[in-house]
C-alpha cells in the first residue's frame, strides 16, 4: 500500500507551483486556439455546423472563446486547422479580445485603457472575493476552489474567497445565471462595498454557454453591470483565473 502511494506521488511530481506567473501547462491542455490561415471554406462550414454553442461564425470566420466549450469538435471537423494550444493565459477585460480570428497567433492580454483607476489603487496588494454559483454545474466552482489550495495557493498574493459580500471587494460569477439565482446575485452584488469588481468565470457565466437564450436563465444582471474580467474555459483552469486577477490588478 505504501509503495503504491509513493509511486503515485513520484508520477505526479512536485505539486506545488512555485511561480504562478511563469508556470506552464503541459501539451494536451485545451487553451488558446489558433485558426490556420489555410483553412478552406468547406472546413469553416463544417466547424460552424458542429459547434454546439454557436461560438464559430463566418463573415469573417472567427471563434468566440466566451462561447467556446473547448470540446474540440471544430478541430476534428477541420483536420486540425483549428488547433488548441496549451496557452492558459486567456483572461481579459475586453470581450472583443476573446474573438479569435483566422491566422492570428497572439497572446490574450488585459487592455490597460479599460481598467478602472481604482482597481490598482484599492486592490493592488490584496483582494477579497465572494464567489456566487448562479446555476453552475460545479466544474468552474471546483477549479476556483483549487486556486486556493496548497498547489496554487493564490493566497500568497493576498487573493482570497470570503463568505460575506460585505467583507469582499468584488464578486466572481459562475454558471449561466439561472432565473432562481438572478435576484440572489443582485442582492449579493449590492451588498459589496464600492468600489468593487465583477469577474465572470467560465463559458456559462460569460455567454450562457449551452444555456444561452434558455427560458430558465435570467441574465438581466449583466445588462446593468459591466464585468471587469472575463475568464474563459469550460471550466477555467486555476492558473487562468489567478493570472487574470494578477494582470487586472497590476501585479508584477
Amino acid at each position: 500500500m505504501a509503495l503504491s502511494i509513493f509511486k503515485i506521488f513520484h508520477q505526479h511530481g512536485r505539486q506545488y507551483v512555485k511561480d504562478l506567473r511563469k508556470s506552464f501547462i503541459p501539451e494536451g491542455f485545451r487553451g488558446r486556439p489558433v485558426i490556420s490561415s489555410d483553412i478552406t471554406p468547406a472546413e469553416e462550414k463544417s466547424a460552424e455546423i458542429v459547434c454546439p454553442t454557436g461560438a464559430i461564425t463566418s463573415g469573417p470566420f472567427s471563434l468566440d472563446l466566451g462561447k467556446c466549450e473547448f470540446c474540440m469538435e471544430c478541430s476534428f471537423a477541420t483536420s486540425g486547422k483549428i488547433r488548441f494550444t496549451n496557452d492558459h493565459r486567456l483572461a481579459t477585460n475586453s470581450r472583443e479580445s476573446l474573438i479569435i480570428k483566422t491566422g492570428e497567433d497572439k497572446p490574450i492580454t488585459i487592455d490597460k485603457a479599460l481598467v478602472k483607476k481604482e482597481i490598482h489603487s484599492y486592490f493592488g496588494h490584496a483582494l477579497k472575493l465572494r464567489q456566487v454559483s448562479a446555476g453552475g454545474d460545479n466544474s468552474a466552482e471546483m477549479e476556483l476552489n483549487a486556486a486556493g489550495n496548497v498547489n496554487f495557493d493564490m493566497g500568497r498574493y493576498g487573493i482570497e474567497f470570503v463568505a460575506s459580500p460585505r467583507h469582499s471587494d468584488g464578486i466572481v460569477v459562475t454558471g449561466p445565471i439561472s432565473g432562481n439565482m438572478a435576484k440572489a446575485l443582485q442582492i449579493c452584488y449590492d451588498a459589496i462595498p464600492s468600489p468593487k469588481i465583477v469577474v465572470l468565470a467560465g463559458t456559462a457565466a460569460i455567454s450562457g454557454g449551452i444555456f444561452e437564450n434558455s427560458p430558465v436563465t435570467n441574465r438581466s444582471f449583466l445588462e446593468t453591470v459591466k464585468p471587469d474580467l472575463y475568464v474563459p474555459g469550460n471550466p477555467p483552469h486555476p492558473l487562468t483565473f489567478i493570472n487574470g486577477i494578477l494582470d487586472l490588478t497590476g501585479r508584477k
